[in-house]
């Protein structure tokens, strides 16, 4: 009984809120939630609540430096492990590249002096035409490109068009300072490519996605998943060996090509000259005329008679017949 009653003394000591202060601080804060809108906030309140954000910023700001320094202890040294690991495989990477480079290098030294030995030209001449590309989304085609260069610049329709990574498209409509590329994913593009490992032909045709597909492969195409697929030249469209891309296979078994212009997007454009190789009938059709032998052609009518009738032609010297001749000729009329 003692013990009930020194609980029932101890919670009648507790401090206690009466009802009136209770409602007194609702309306309080109801009141700053309403003087707190952008819309309906008093002037006084604002300058009050900036000088007080003005006098409370550096003493926050000093409390939170050693707090933001803890905090900032684990990110720090987590991202320090993950630039060594970085340089590490850089460093790795780097020596390869090395390898490769020396490689390269040997391999383009021997393809030139094997150029030189057949006497063949480079598939490309060095001097290349630099355009920035516009994005076009109207026009005949879906899938082209506006550049900025013309037939003033030395563009022509046919020429390639490349970014740094590999073949974007090529000229098809030239004017005199703009020109219009037609892309390898447009569903009218059709160019003759190869896999440089196994030189399996096969036809690069666009149909508006962005790997476009490989057909006429034959039965058993000589193709790998990862092959680097180029462009043939047997379509006398394109140069051969420029690069498109990889061949990969779809869910659906049908060969495509990961282009290497898509890794980004298509801005800095170079337009290689190229000039496809003539057909045999136009070049001999030039030269039957200037070629055409001298024994072909029937003597005029006029030497003809002449010749018949024993006239000497014109400009032909009378010269007389040797002596010994002319007693030959006697001996037989005698005889």
């Amino acid at each position: 009984m003692a013990q009930w009653r020194s609980a029932r003394q101890g919670a009648d000591d507790t401090i206690r809120f009466s009802r009136t202060i209770f409602l007194v601080l609702v309306a309080l804060s109801a009141i700053l939630l309403a003087a707190d809108r952008t819309q309906d906030r008093v002037e006084a309140v604002t300058v009050f609540r900036s000088a007080f954000n003005d006098l409370s910023l550096p003493v926050l700001e000093a409390a939170a430096q050693p707090l933001r320094g803890l905090y900032n202890v684990g990110p720090w040294w987590r991202r320090q492990i993950e630039l060594a690991n970085e340089i590490r495989e850089l460093r790795q990477e780097m020596a390869e590249l090395r390898a490769w480079r020396d490689v390269a290098l040997n391999y383009s030294e021997q393809m030139r002096r094997q150029q030189e030995l057949l006497n063949l030209d480079p598939p490309l001449p060095r001097d290349r035409i630099t355009a920035w590309a516009v994005t076009e989304t109207g026009g005949p085609f879906v899938r082209t490109r506006l550049v900025g260069v013309g037939s003033e610049d030395g563009v022509a329709p046919g020429y390639p068009a490349l970014n740094i990574y590999g073949v974007v498209g090529r000229m098809i409509d030239v004017g005199a300072q703009s020109s219009r590329i037609l892309l390898l994913t447009d569903l009218n593009s059709r160019v003759s490519v190869m896999a440089d490992r196994s030189n399996a032909r096969a036809m690069l045709v666009g149909d508006n996605t962005d790997f476009p597909r490989l057909d006429y492969l034959g039965r058993a195409p000589d193709i790998r998943e990862g092959d680097r697929i180029v462009t043939s030249g047997d379509d006398n469209i394109l140069p051969r060996g420029l690069p498109i891309g990889e061949a990969v296979l779809d869910q659906r078994g049908v060969w495509r090509v990961a282009l290497y212009s898509s890794a980004t997007p298509i801005d800095l454009i170079w337009i290689w000259p190229f000039a496809p190789v003539p057909a045999p009938a136009e070049e001999a059709s030039g030269t039957d005329d200037l070629s055409a032998p001298a024994e072909s052609q029937d003597p005029p009518q006029e030497d003809a008679v002449a010749a018949s009738a024993g006239v000497p032609e014109a400009g032909a010297e009378n010269t007389p017949e040797p002596a010994a001749a002319q007693d030959a000729s006697d001996g037989g009329e005698g005889g």
